[in-house]
C-alpha cells in the first residue's frame, strides 16, 4: 500500500520523526528553497503539513497548497499559522495542548525562585571569588507573596497550584472568569497593582498583543517581578527594558522574547533579570508527547476520524 504524503517543516522530536517517515512519504521543508523546490503534483495531492509553532505556515504558502487539508502543529501556540485563513478554506488545525502543561509550570516557578532570590547572580558572585570579599546582599522571599497570573488556562492554573503550595495569594486576569477559588481582576492594570509578582502564562496572537503594556508595568511598580512563559509579543518589550534598568520593576525571569533568538543587549547585563532560552516544554517527556499528539493527529485524519486536538472546528 502506497503511503500517504506529508509535508514537515521546522525541527521534530527526532524519535517522532522516525515515526512519521516511517508511516508516511514525508517531503522536508526546511528554507524559501524548499518550497520552491516542492513539485506539483505534491501541491495537489498532499493534504497534510506539519508545523511546529516556531516555524508555523504563513498564509501565501497555504494558497499554494491546494491539496493541504490539515496543518498539524507540534506545539500548543498557533500564532505563526493563519487560523482564520484555515478555516474560511476548509483546512482543519491541530495542536498539542495538556502535554505541555508540567513542564511548563515547573519552568515558571524556577524562573520565579530564580529571580526572587537571585540564584544566578549569587552564581556569579561565588565563581567570581567576590564572596572572599563579603556577604551577597539579602534577597526577597516567595513566601506570602501575592502572585498575579495572566491567562488561567491549564498552564496558569498549574502555576497557580504550585504557588499555593508556598503560601502564595493568587489572583489572575484573563477574557473570562473561571470556577476556581482565585480572585479575578477585570481588569490588567488593577491585577498588576495589587501583585507582586505578575506570571504571563496566556497565548501569543493578535488577541494578546503588547497586552503587558507600559501602563501595567508601572503599575506592577519598582518592588514587582515580571515572569514571562507566553510568547514575548505580550509584553511590550522596550518598556520592560527600560523599567528594569530604570528601576521601575524590581526584576523579571524571561523564557520568551519578541524576536528570539535576538536578545536586547540592555538585558544581557542586567543582574536583576534571570534569562531562558525559550525552554518551557524543552524536556524530553514533553517533546515526545507532543509528537505523539501531533501524529495522532494525522493518524486520525488520514482515516477519517475526528482530531485529538482540534483548534478549529
Amino acid at each position: 500500500m502506497e503511503k500517504h504524503k506529508i509535508f514537515m517543516a521546522g525541527s521534530m522530536y527526532p524519535g517522532i520523526r522516525t515515526k512519521f517517515e516511517n508511516a508516511y512519504n514525508v517531503f522536508h521543508i526546511q528554507s524559501e528553497a524548499d518550497f520552491a523546490s516542492i513539485p506539483d503534483s505534491w501541491s495537489k495531492e498532499c493534504r497534510v503539513f506539519v508545523t511546529n509553532s516556531g516555524t508555523g505556515i504563513e498564509r501565501n504558502h497555504l494558497a499554494a497548497l491546494p491539496g493541504v487539508k490539515l496543518v498539524a502543529n507540534f506545539g500548543v501556540g498557533v500564532d505563526l499559522i493563519d487560523v482564520n485563513y484555515c478555516t474560511q478554506n476548509g483546512i482543519a488545525v491541530s495542536n498539542t495542548p495538556g502535554v505541555i502543561t508540567d513542564d511548563v509550570a515547573d519552568l515558571t516557578i524556577a524562573l520565579l525562585l530564580a529571580t526572587v532570590r537571585r540564584v544566578v547572580a549569587a552564581d556569579r558572585f561565588v565563581r567570581e571569588r567576590k564572596w572572599l570579599e563579603g556577604h551577597f546582599p539579602l534577597g526577597s522571599s516567595i513566601r506570602d507573596m501575592k502572585i498575579g497570573i495572566v491567562g488561567l488556562g491549564a498552564i496558569g492554573q498549574e502555576v497557580a497550584r504550585l504557588c499555593k503550595a508556598f503560601g502564595s495569594d493568587i489572583g489572575y486576569f484573563g477574557p473570562r472568569r473561571k470556577p476556581v477559588e482565585y480572585t479575578y481582576y477585570q481588569s490588567l492594570e488593577d491585577l498588576a497593582c495589587w501583585a507582586d509578582v505578575l506570571i504571563a502564562a496566556c497565548p501569543g496572537g493578535k488577541a494578546t498583543q503588547g497586552i503587558i503594556s507600559a501602563p501595567v508595568l508601572d503599575r506592577l511598580g519598582p518592588q514587582g517581578i515580571f515572569i514571562n512563559v507566553a510568547r514575548g509579543s505580550v509584553v511590550d518589550e522596550q518598556a520592560l527594558v527600560e523599567r528594569l534598568v530604570n528601576g521601575g520593576i524590581w526584576g523579571a525571569g524571561l523564557d520568551v522574547f519578541s524576536t528570539e533568538p535576538n536578545i536586547p543587549e540592555e538585558l544581557l547585563k542586567l543582574d536583576n533579570v534571570v534569562l531562558q532560552p525559550h525552554l518551557g516544554a524543552a524536556t524530553h517527556r514533553s517533546r515526545l508527547k507532543m509528537g505523539e499528539l501531533t501524529l495522532a493527529n494525522v493518524d486520525a485524519f488520514f482515516a477519517g476520524k475526528t482530531l485529538l486536538t482540534p483548534v478549529n472546528l
